[in-house]
């Protein structure tokens, strides 16, 4: 054969053979993922997206620890205004006014839709689905939410006489308050980092009391906070009565709230169902769980949700947004929901996947993973206990604290520290209104 024949035959071939590659021989879409999960929920990301990564070939996502919620936040809107931004975030629910109204996001549900993904938006969970919605739609995709419940001492309890802890927080004083004085345990519960959240915030929620004007800030930016003139004064007095005859215990010394548990100092624990993972592996008790109580005389409405929630930025590329939806569809699915709430303790967020763990039969040798669930939707929601949509929620709420230990040390009255709480926060929503105006 002629060489240039012989050539151009070669090269006819080896064209034939480069058109009979698959298409998956292309390089995957890479998307980059932010999120706050550290630790062993950290290693749960991971393993969530490396799941997904090996169950297909197009789609590559590269999660990224970028710290803490706050930094999280913080370093979402510096790369979103150097043009640098992460196609996807996960954002406290604190944050949720701050991301509705930045004009940097896709609203998940549309984002979806117009994709031609048909995700039940029904399905997902009513308390969670409507914190994260805008006019009936949801914005982000819930993901990791969960709600604080009552850890105990099964031992602790029984050598009390007591079979559990009580409904109210009448009734509740008095067991911790024997279960001390009779020397069964140093304190009868240990007050958490995050206590505003359990035992002011959620506490407004399940007793059906006003947090603020407004529908709690659902209704609009001229949300006022009242929390002062309600039963919190109450509550925040009891908190203190228990500190000061140390039936609640600060951690401290090394330890934290969680250790004071594990550890059978203290006897009970109001905390985030996700501490599931961290008390099953580091308790040294017979420990269970129960409902948050509430006030004698109420009947207890739903709990809110913590958490966080995933928001698509803006400034993708089209192949960048099929990946995302690619992902988003593949969390939403109930088997994934399902692992995800198995492995880490958060509720799952759909109806579907709630169905699913309870028909296999998961709750019956994992009673306490269901507890969150159930208390989220109990009876139906109202203004009071939908949830909080307050523009700077953190500012707001570290305004709180500050108040609050100022009558732990002795410095105000409860009345005075709610007082001086709800002035401080409302000139912050006041400020939040005047620089969004318009928008909500």
């Amino acid at each position: 054969m002629h060489v240039l024949t012989r050539r151009l035959a070669l090269a006819a071939c080896a064209s034939a053979l480069l058109a009979a590659l698959p298409a998956s021989a292309a390089p995957p879409v890479q998307i980059q993922w932010w999120h706050a999960m550290g630790g062993t929920l950290g290693e749960r990301v991971d393993e969530l997206v490396r799941n997904f990564n090996s169950s297909q070939q197009k789609y590559v996502v590269v999660a990224t620890n970028k710290g803490n919620y706050d930094e999280v936040i913080n370093a979402t809107i510096a790369a979103y205004r150097a043009k640098r931004a992460p196609q996807l975030v996960q954002i406290y629910e604190r944050g949720f006014m701050t991301m509705l109204l930045s004009d940097a996001t896709l609203p998940v549900q549309d984002f979806m839709t117009q994709r031609g993904y048909k995700v039940d938006w029904n399905d997902f969970v009513r308390p969670v689905a409507g914190f994260y919605s805008y006019k009936n739609k949801l914005m982000a995709l819930p993901f990791n939410s969960s709600s604080p419940i009552l850890w105990y001492n099964k031992t602790h309890f029984e050598k009390a006489g007591f079979a559990k802890p009580a409904e109210t927080w009448q009734e509740l004083e008095k067991q911790l308050y024997a279960i001390k004085q009779k020397g069964i345990s140093q304190c009868g519960t240990a007050l958490a980092g995050d206590y505003h959240w359990s035992l002011l915030e959620n506490y407004s929620a399940i007793n059906d009391l006003p947090y603020a004007t407004k529908g709690n800030g659902y209704q609009g930016l001229d949300t006022e906070f009242v929390y002062n003139k309600t039963l919190v004064v109450q509550q925040v007095a009891r908190i203190k009565k228990w500190l000061d005859d140390g039936v609640m215990q600060m951690a401290g010394q090394g330890f934290s709230p969680e250790q004071l548990f594990t550890s059978g100092k203290c006897s009970t624990f109001f905390a985030s169902t996700a501490a599931h993972s961290g008390i099953e592996r580091n308790a040294k008790i017979d420990w269970s769980a129960t409902y948050l109580p509430w006030e004698q005389g109420k009947t207890p409405k739903n709990s809110t949700i913590g958490g966080g929630a995933l928001w698509i930025l803006k400034g993708g590329k089209p192949a960048e947004y099929e990946a995302v939806a690619a992902f988003i569809d593949f969390l939403a699915k109930p088997e994934t929901q399902v692992w995800w709430h198995k492995t880490t303790g958060y509720v799952p967020l759909t109806d579907k996947a709630y169905q699913v763990a309870k028909m296999a039969g998961y709750y019956k040798d994992h009673p306490t993973r269901e507890i969150a669930i159930l208390q989220l939707g109990r009876g139906t929601p109202t203004a009071n206990s939908l949830g909080f949509h307050f523009g700077n929620f953190t500012q707001t709420m570290f305004a709180q604290r500050e108040e609050v230990e100022a009558v732990f040390a002795g410095k105000k009255t409860p009345q005075e520290a709610m007082d001086a709480a709800v002035a401080r926060g409302n000139e912050i929503l006041r400020q939040y209104e005047k620089l969004n105006k318009g928008k909500y």
